[in-house]
């Protein structure tokens, strides 16, 4: 796997396709820079080579249609200030100003392309188009894990032009070496913490995990499709009563490959979906009529802690109750601190997937989990074990 580390870019333009599809206020103020942090070591290894970087991005979805909205311009000194040096920036990312621009861009200094998604032929995939952006710089860099597991122009079909000169920026092959050691090279005991609200959402996710894993948590709304598979009484929680057979199909494959699922033997429920409904705790398989589960309960959050404490590999995807309402986050936040006592203990932890990076940054988690996937969908295929197209285009 060649990463920036493996090439020297003294006197080269390095093109890169970052994610700076970042969060913006009413005022397009950036509100979280996390991205831009993250692609920061990939940028400083190149100038420090003594070479120069063109960056290239998208930012949210404008359709093929340019927009002063959308405009890379609203990010510039965002950008600039994550960087501590000076961008450039020109309002095209193909064309003959853009050009002049790469072409006068010293050794050390940075550009900023506009949004490669004013043109409809980036999400499509365009031959032509890649082939224009190609001549933006000297060696390409995709260090853009949230968008690799689309096969658009910037991310797959580019790599083509740069039959030797391509690679990965530290940030993707970060994140590959993180499902890389959930999946394949982690310390044993591996646990799998799997919540949200489908089980449907998450099969192909489960089916690839389970030879991999030693242990399944599964919470969240999810959990109770497990438990009236096997009989029990749910009250009006969350259930996908299609899925039923398929949650018991997955218990007797885990059976099959030695693996042990925890799903939660308590459950704090509401007769409400809102924070000041009336509350009980109650076992899960027990919940009255009106009542729907909300969290897991002290019980469960216990024996998953034990669980979690033991264990030297650990993948949490999805919360284990609705955390946006303070009375049913206690599960979730048990969850975040039983990872933070394996990481002090030795354990690596990845996680990944919306909702609970959601929970990890909004709670202030980050510290008590060892890595924090930046790309959602791209990290869940990852986790299904398929190919993403941004990765296979660099390693072909």
């Amino acid at each position: 796997m060649k990463t920036v580390n493996d090439f020297n870019f003294s006197g080269k333009k390095a093109l890169i396709r970052v994610d700076f599809n970042v969060p913006q206020d009413e005022n397009l103020n950036i509100t979280d820079n996390t991205r831009i942090v993250s692609a920061k070591p990939t940028i400083e290894k190149i100038l420090n080579d003594g070479g120069s970087v063109v960056i290239m991005t998208h930012l949210g979805r404008p359709d093929g249609e340019a927009s002063d909205k959308y405009s890379l311009k609203h990010i510039v000194s965002g950008v600039s200030e994550v960087l501590g040096k000076p961008v450039k920036f020109v309002s095209d990312c193909i064309g003959e100003e853009v050009k002049k621009e790469v072409d006068a861009l010293k050794n050390g200094e940075i550009l900023l392309l506009e949004n490669l998604r004013f043109y409809k032929e980036e999400t499509k995939g365009d031959k032509e188009f890649a082939e224009k952006l190609s001549e933006n710089g000297d060696i390409y860099v995709n260090d853009a894990f949230g968008t690799a597991h689309r096969a658009h122009a910037s991310t797959a079909v580019i790599a083509q032009f740069f039959p030797e000169n391509k690679c990965f920026g530290l940030l993707l092959a970060k994140e590959l070496e993180a499902v890389d050691k959930v999946l394949k090279s982690g310390e044993k005991p591996v646990t799998a913490i799997l919540g949200g609200s489908k089980v449907s959402t998450k099969i192909t996710i489960i089916d690839n995990i389970l030879p991999a894993v030693d242990n399944l948590i599964i919470g969240g709304g999810m959990a109770y499709t497990f438990i009236k598979a096997q009989g029990g009484k749910i009250g009006i929680s969350l259930c996908e009563d299609d899925k039923l057979d398929l949650a018991l199909s997955i218990l007797e494959k885990a059976k099959e490959n030695n693996v042990d699922v925890y799903l939660p033997v308590d459950t704090v429920a509401g007769d409400d979906f809102k924070n000041d409904c009336n509350i009980k705790t109650v076992p899960t398989n027990d919940i009255p009529d009106g009542f729907e589960g909300l969290d897991i309960g002290p019980k469960s959050a216990q024996i998953f802690t034990e669980v979690l404490l033991q264990s030297k590999t650990i993948l949490w995807n999805g919360p284990l109750g609705v955390f946006e309402m303070e009375n049913f986050a206690t599960g979730t936040k048990a969850i975040g601190d039983a990872i933070g006592k394996a990481k002090n203990n030795g354990a690596f932890s990845l996680v990944g997937g919306g909702d609970s990076v959601a929970f990890v940054k909004q709670n202030g988690y980050e510290d008590k989990v060892s890595y924090v996937s930046t790309g959602g969908g791209a990290m869940l295929e990852s986790l299904e074990g398929k190919i993403l197209p941004g990765v296979a285009a660099i390693l072909d």
